[in-house]
């Protein structure tokens, strides 16, 4: 009668003593595989601080609230003629920083200077790497100096007859160019490709960059700064 009660201490204390089941956790599983998978970062979508060429940018037609009209060509080199009332609003056509400003009129028939046919101007390096020309202005606006930082429609003076405007019809002289170290370079800076595509698009409310075409010039001309090759007094 003792053999049973031995048999069953015996395998009682088998039990006591026969390892431990592994934890579920001693082992990862396909679940804990599939969240480790990383996930994609911030740098996957466009960042704010992406490049102006990638950038969606605002244009705005340099003239505003005013009626205008423009012609399609320029005598001699490319730029257009935007024909308004005196006191016209002249306003930066994309965000970006002045670049230079001629605050004195010293333009004269008499010397009729290429670098001073302007008269009164503005120029600014917008934010797309292409640089806007608006001379013959009546005044500069309040603020406006090399340096500061404007959005597109902010106004940077007022349209008029100076310098060799004087005399004609009031209207803003504005060439598109690349932007120049030098300040002497009127002939670069009084434009180098046609704007008249450009501000079609732009006062139908579309956004069109001309820095593809701007940087094209700059190649076919081989030079920051080419010579003059038209009215170059």
């Amino acid at each position: 009668m003792r053999w049973p009660w031995a048999l069953l201490l015996l395998a009682a204390c088998t039990r006591e003593v026969a390892p431990p089941l592994a934890s579920p956790s001693a082992t990862p599983t396909p679940t804990v595989t599939a969240r480790a998978t990383p996930t994609p970062t911030p740098s996957a979508t466009p960042s704010p601080a992406a490049s102006p060429t990638q950038a969606r940018l605002t244009y705005a037609f340099p003239v505003a609230g005013c009626r205008v009209t423009y012609a399609r060509s320029h005598h001699d080199y490319p730029a257009t003629d935007i024909l308004a009332r005196t006191g016209c609003a002249y306003v930066s056509p994309v965000r970006g920083r002045v670049d230079e400003v001629t605050y004195v009129d010293h333009w004269t028939s008499g010397t009729n200077r290429g670098a001073d046919r302007g008269g009164l101007s503005v120029s600014i390096v917008g934010a797309d790497g292409v640089r806007y020309y608006g001379s013959h202005l009546s005044r500069i606006a309040p603020g406006i100096r090399p340096g500061v930082t404007v959005e597109a429609g902010t106004r940077l003076g007022d349209v008029g007859t100076t310098g060799s405007a004087r005399g004609t019809s009031p209207h803003l002289h504005f060439g598109i160019s690349w932007p120049t170290a030098r300040r002497d370079v009127w002939w670069v800076r009084r434009g180098v490709v046609p704007p008249a595509p450009y501000l079609d698009a732009w006062r139908a409310g579309r956004a069109a960059s001309p820095a593809v075409e701007v940087a094209r010039a700059r190649r076919a001309a081989g030079a920051e700064v080419p010579p003059c090759e038209s009215y170059c007094r």
